[in-house]
């Protein structure tokens, strides 16, 4: 989820621990726009405005990553999730990395994530789950709602610095795609997970806006009343892409065409050869209710 939060309080405490990776070194990656010093003298900033103590600080270029679980928690997160999902992204989508050096906060609960947030940000969040604050250069995570609410915030801090103009459904429909993610032939894959039922359900009640119009949403629309219906159907949108073998071109073709086509819509329909948005629309809702979470299950 995007955020717009308010500047960040200074919050300073005098007990952290600073790891560099294994062995006090991180794994570097030579065409990063920031050296090795630029990420240390990062860390050591972030360290003054820790909101608490028990906060295990971490290099992970493109982000510096403060966590208050346990150290080698932290460190798990950081090699195991931040690492492999930023390497199969930028395999997949992003050429660039973020502009600035990203914060990435990792609370062990809710109740840690809603007190420290209030504290670093001056806010209670609105997502149970985490968030992507441009203006903060942060990501928050609930940690406790799953490593792929994490997966979900990187794909906004990446989208923001190689595609600024992304319109809200295929922002968050891609990062949404990848809270339920594996390896499918060295690449990155988004599986079906928890926001099926409720799209499966829209569907069949026929509550579900057509492609047009979710293509067409500005963000007021797209974060209002529908919200969680519209996350479900842009993120299996691009699920269907993703089976079909075509998200990867879709999003390539899409951000080189944005000007021409700001909603993605004339591009999806080139992508997958359409001539009737609306009769396509009819068939990926039957593929849709065909689906099945946890995948394999009959039905």
């Amino acid at each position: 989820m995007l955020a717009r939060l308010a500047p960040r309080a200074l919050v300073r405490w005098g007990v952290a621990v600073l790891l560099l990776g294994s062995g006090g070194s991180f794994a570097w990656a030579g065409q990063s726009r920031f050296t090795q010093a630029d990420y240390q003298r990062h860390a050591a900033e972030l360290r003054q405005r820790l909101p608490g103590p028990g906060f295990t600080v971490v290099i992970e270029p493109p982000f510096v990553i403060a966590g208050d679980e346990p150290a080698e928690v932290v460190r798990q997160h950081c090699q195991q999730t931040i690492r492999w999902a930023v390497e199969r992204f930028k395999q997949a989508y992003f050429s660039a990395d973020p502009t600035e050096i990203i914060d990435i906060w990792l609370f062990r609960d809710q109740e840690s994530y809603a007190r420290h947030c209030q504290a670093l940000f001056g806010q209670t969040p609105k997502s149970p789950y985490g968030f992507f604050s441009p203006s903060d250069r942060a990501l928050a995570i609930n940690m406790a709602t799953g490593g792929g609410s994490l997966v979900h915030e990187i794909v906004h801090a990446f989208m923001a610095a190689n595609f600024p103009a992304c319109p809200p459904w295929f922002n968050e429909g891609l990062a949404s795609l990848y809270e339920q993610a594996s390896e499918r032939g060295g690449a990155i894959v988004g599986l079906t997970n928890w926001r099926l039922a409720g799209l499966q359900r829209a569907i069949r009640e026929k509550k579900l806006d057509s492609f047009h119009r979710l293509f067409t949403m500005d963000e007021r629309e797209f974060y209002g009343d529908s919200q969680q219906t519209n996350y479900a159907q842009a993120r299996y949108l691009c699920y269907y892409l993703q089976e079909q073998g075509l998200l990867r071109t879709f999003y390539h073709r899409f951000r080189a065409n944005q000007k021409a086509d700001p909603s993605g819509c004339r591009t999806l329909q080139e992508v997958l050869q359409l001539k009737d948005l609306e009769g396509f629309q009819r068939v990926w809702e039957a593929w849709v209710l065909g689906l099945r979470f946890p995948e394999g299950v009959r039905p």
